[in-house]
């Protein structure tokens, strides 16, 4: 157990009739983003980030997973939130132990520290600066990214994520995988995918990329129907046996999917590709 801040507490557990139910307070015309916080990362100082997850949140893992991925479970701390939440946003409470870098209660107060007043979402992963005391970033599409290429001074990647020559085909691809508004069109792109990982390991290369990392969180938490489509499903299970992805899942945060209920332990061949 890390050495907590004095004033480090629990919050006190889910009461929706005494707080109501989480809102986001966006009124109709207000412009601002509704990832409020996009601060950047300059240069990888170890110790300097924290990120604040929730295991149940799909960009959150792909932000915890991108941080082992890059190497750097000693360089940027992680803490989670409870799965559960009233109108007060997201806590800390007993099942994943208290905030170790502020001793906050609850992580509306992280943002309200960020910005006396704050009346935007609450959400995760937020990325927290210790040198400025403040949210640097709640922003999950570039949190990952900057894991993956802003830490070389600090630490040598397990993988390279998000190599220069593949980024355009990565963010192309992954723009086309978010997932439709209806089983249907999830299932044809489920079907492509499954056609498309016949005769390749990875979606993007000869190695694990952000591509990956992006699917998968989907993948996790889709059940059983996964077991439609036998490359795609291999896929997944070869993907589990790399730590990073295997020792960031719990399928008991994503609810009634029938995902934990798979054999991802079951080997399935795959085409040749490193996952060095």
């Amino acid at each position: 157990m890390p050495n907590l801040p004095r004033s480090s507490r629990l919050a006190s557990p889910v009461d929706t009739t005494a707080y109501g139910e989480y809102r986001i307070n966006r009124p109709p015309g207000d412009q601002r983003p509704l990832y409020r916080f996009t601060g950047r990362i300059e240069y990888g100082a170890a110790g300097r980030y924290h990120v604040y997850a929730g295991w149940f949140c799909p960009w959150s893992h792909r932000v915890t997973i991108a941080r082992e991925l890059a190497g750097l479970h000693d360089a940027v701390s992680v803490s989670y939130v409870d799965n559960a939440r009233d109108g007060r946003g997201w806590a800390f409470r007993e099942r994943y132990g208290p905030d170790p870098v502020n001793g906050f209660a609850l992580l509306r107060q992280a943002y309200e520290k960020t910005e006396p007043g704050f009346d935007g979402h609450i959400s995760v992963p937020t990325l927290w600066d210790r040198s400025t005391g403040t949210v640097l970033s709640n922003d999950y599409r570039t949190i990952g990214i900057d894991f993956a290429t802003k830490f070389r001074d600090v630490a040598e990647p397990v993988v390279e994520t998000y190599p220069e020559p593949l980024r355009a085909e990565i963010e192309e691809l992954t723009a086309w995988l978010v997932p439709g508004v209806g089983e249907d069109e999830t299932r044809s792109r489920y079907a492509a995918l499954d056609e498309r990982l016949a005769s390749r390991r990875y979606l993007v290369g000869s190695g694990i990329t952000e591509a990956d990392i992006r699917l998968w969180v989907t993948l996790v938490r889709y059940g059983e129907g996964l077991t439609d489509w036998p490359n795609l499903w291999a896929y997944a299970r070869d993907l589990y046996t790399v730590p990073a992805f295997r020792d960031t899942t719990d399928f008991t945060t994503f609810g009634d999917t029938g995902a934990g209920d798979l054999d991802w332990g079951a080997s399935a061949p795959r085409p040749e590709g490193s996952l060095a």
